[in-house]
């Protein structure tokens, strides 16, 4: 290649790597817009994360298609590939965190918008606060090629799972206590399980940056370490 075709390729290489950290940006903000709304009922909030939520998948698609035209333009190696491979997964799994955004948002606007006045029984905020941690965590990994949060962030993976067990079985007492509070119930075991997913997609997203900087796949690291194999590079 010249040296202008590098510098062009140069500079797709980061437009696609600033692309996701805006894409990433704004489904931060929709996450943390969608636990205010629920914390303080605000119906307009709620509705601007429903709303917002197209914004996030046209910004999957435009990214998805440039990587694609990357490889079929420049045909990656090395590094550059794994960079490229690293959007592509990404952006899927910040796709679905803006999914799971106008779910809490959803559910959350159902309930304030009820006949009777919504207050919640269960304490979701630190689950929830450390799932958002562990995206601005996982994306600011990713923004400078650094790996060390990911031992963190595995171990507050494991912290929101717990969160969310614990929660279902308050929500179950509950509902076995006063049938009257089973719609409600469900409603936050709901935004319970959207705030773990959020976790468990900025997990993913934060393996992907291993990948990106030493080739290693540690999706499954733990499975295949417990049978006894070594996770392929």
């Amino acid at each position: 290649m010249t040296e202008h075709t590098y510098k062009q390729f140069d500079t797709e290489l980061e437009k696609i790597r600033s692309g996701v950290l805006r894409m990433g940006g704004l489904v931060e903000t929709q996450v943390a817009n969608a636990l205010e709304g629920l914390k303080t009922g605000n119906i307009g909030l709620l509705e601007r994360v429903i709303e917002g939520d197209h914004r996030i998948n046209l910004l999957e698609i435009e990214l998805d298609e440039e990587c694609n035209q990357i490889i079929a333009k420049r045909q990656p190696a090395a590094v550059d590939l794994r960079l490229v491979m690293t959007v592509i997964k990404a952006i899927a799994d910040l796709e679905r965190i803006g999914d799971e955004a106008k779910k809490i948002a959803k559910a959350a606007k159902r309930l304030h918008s009820g006949e009777m006045p919504f207050s919640l029984r269960v304490d979701l905020s630190y689950g929830a606060g450390l799932a958002l941690d562990m995206l601005r965590s996982a994306l600011d990994s990713f923004a400078r090629a650094d790996i060390s949060a990911w031992a963190r962030i595995e171990k507050q993976d494991e912290e929101v799972d717990a969160c969310f067990k614990g929660t279902m079985r308050q929500l179950i007492t509950f509902m076995m206590e006063d049938p009257r509070t089973i719609s409600n119930s469900l409603e936050v075991l709901f935004i319970a399980k959207a705030i773990e997913r959020v976790g468990d997609h900025s997990k993913n997203v934060a393996e992907y940056v291993v990948f990106l900087v030493q080739g290693r796949d540690v999706r499954y690291a733990k499975s295949v370490a417990a049978e006894g194999g070594t996770p392929q590079s």
